[in-house]
């Protein structure tokens, strides 16, 4: 597996496995078989409700907890953020089973970040989060919060895709030593995607499906990204994306079907703000 450095030595794989939308019922099996499959990287939250499922699945897989790398959200939290930050990770933590993090993650920029960035520096320093990042971050949000702390950001996990790719801001955070990580890398479908012309014709060129393209395409430029599905073959096949190379003409056909926009949601829209800002899931 190809990994990425992060800022401060941490290796990380370059490609993981999501379980954002995994209804817990079903989240152990489909992270025992991606295990099975071959994964070690693996990416939850504690909005998406399914870390004890996370953590039962790889207890029982008997791979080394050092051969695995774990990332998990912290959600927007009531003041003191402080206070309440390190008691939202030691749930987390309690979920998963675990004793330490490899990445912990603010996932929304709203509330008191950097009361909340301050507890997780702390949990940092104690050595039970091997790396600390944010999620969703936007330019100014996130060069305020690296000009104002002690600790830059190991990563930040942004919406990133064929149709909102994002390389301005991609060199922008290579620049401070940000790496980039891509989520929702298949845009759930929109747009046509796994139909697109383009990438459906780049893939035949090369025997592989669209969704492998576009993974090829993320590592290709660098950017780290978690893959969902809950069929093992197609598990399986998400990790086949290292035995081919998209052509510079290929690469540059992609970077075409950019419309610089969001596919989900705005971030910076006041009605976003105001219901991600103020939801609550303790």
């Amino acid at each position: 597996m190809q990994t990425v450095t992060l800022n401060n030595g941490l290796e990380m794989p370059i490609l993981g496995f999501g379980v954002f939308q995994i209804p817990p019922e079903e989240t152990e099996k489909a992270v025992t078989d991606a295990l099975a499959a071959g994964y070690r990287k693996f990416d939850t939250a504690s909005a998406y409700q399914n870390e004890e499922a996370v953590g039962r699945a790889l207890a029982g897989s008997g791979i080394p907890r050092q051969d695995l790398f774990v990332t998990t959200k912290l959600w927007v939290q009531d003041n003191p953020a402080e206070e309440h930050t390190r008691r939202a990770f030691e749930a987390s933590l309690s979920r998963l089973a675990l004793d330490y993090l490899d990445l912990y993650l603010i996932h929304q920029p709203f509330g008191d970040v950097y009361g909340q960035w301050r507890a997780m520096q702390d949990l940092h320093a104690q050595g039970l989060i091997k790396a600390i990042g944010v999620s969703n971050f936007y330019p100014d949000r996130l060069i305020d919060l690296i000009d104002h702390n002690e600790t830059a950001p190991a990563v930040n996990q942004v919406e990133v895709n064929p149709f909102f790719q994002r390389a301005d801001y991609q060199r922008l955070m290579s620049e401070r030593g940000v790496q980039t990580e891509s989520w929702g890398p298949f845009a759930a479908g929109k747009n046509n995607l796994f139909t697109d012309p383009v990438l459906t014709g780049i893939g035949q060129a090369h025997g592989k499906s669209v969704a492998q393209v576009v993974l090829r395409w993320l590592i290709q430029r660098g950017v780290a990204v978690n893959a969902k599905s809950a069929d093992p073959g197609r598990m399986a096949a998400n990790l086949e994306v290292f035995d081919f190379d998209l052509t510079g003409e290929q690469m540059a056909a992609i970077a075409a079907l950019d419309t610089g926009a969001s596919l989900y949601f705005d971030h910076r829209d006041p009605e976003t703000v105001t219901w991600l800002g103020n939801r609550r899931i303790d």
